[in-house]
């Protein structure tokens, strides 16, 4: 990935995965 996995690491991953969830949800819908 292009991430720079530093402080706040772990807020940024929980985003991504929220963002596949919405991709993923949208896509079933």
């Amino acid at each position: 990935m292009g991430y720079s996995y530093g402080g706040g690491s772990g807020f940024a991953l929980i985003v991504v995965l929220f963002i596949l969830l919405i991709i993923v949800g949208a896509a079933w819908l």
